[in-house]
């Protein structure tokens, strides 16, 4: 069986990336972390073709800590998407990610949200993540990378800064647009996240 990653491998491929923060780093402040952050995906092979603008906005789930700093990156890369992990974690580790507590405030989160459109490692097993409940969500984490990220159509915190990168790119599972995602939002929710 053929996967998609194996099909994108050694090509040219564009890669969505969200980043936050809300706790900082021995005396580096969030936004700082953030913009450090940037900063080093260029140092992993990862050529950046766009950058959102800073946004703040409320800790997910609600009321679990301080408010984020959130962005989005847009990226070229030849790297596979699990390469694209690895480098994202080691991003989060020299900057002081603890990945001890699930929803805790962290120093770094980096997220990949697509890379070239894969859907990995199948539909099937994407849709079972994407519509996973809450309770799931805070207690199960998937062993397998799972793309397109499959909480990303449920996250202002990543599509407003998405938007800023990427305003023509669609989900490649369900087709909608970052708009069209957007507008599902509940309006109420979309008022406490702010551009800096």
């Amino acid at each position: 069986m053929v996967h998609q990653e194996d099909i994108l491998t050694g090509l040219t491929k564009n890669c969505l990336i969200a980043i936050g923060s809300n706790q900082p780093f021995e005396y580096i402040q969030p936004f700082e972390l953030v913009e450090q952050a940037i900063k080093c995906l260029s140092d992993e092979k990862l050529r950046i073709t766009g950058v959102s603008r800073l946004y703040r906005t409320p800790a997910y789930p609600k009321d679990s800590g301080p408010d984020f700093i959130n962005a989005a990156v847009a990226a070229d890369t030849e790297l596979e998407a699990r390469q694209v992990i690895d480098a994202l974690h080691r991003i989060e580790a020299t900057l002081g990610r603890d990945r001890r507590k699930r929803w805790a405030p962290r120093t770094l989160d980096l997220d990949l949200i697509d890379c070239g459109g894969a859907v990995l490692p199948d539909e099937e097993t994407w849709r079972s993540w994407a519509e996973a409940g809450q309770e799931r969500q805070r207690t199960a984490a998937p062993e397998q990378l799972i793309l397109p990220h499959p909480r990303l159509q449920d996250r202002g915190f990543v599509l407003l800064p998405l938007r800023d990168v990427a305003p023509g790119w669609t989900h490649p599972v369900t087709g909608a647009s970052v708009a069209e995602m957007i507008a599902a939002l509940d309006p109420a929710d979309l008022s406490e996240m702010r551009p800096l």
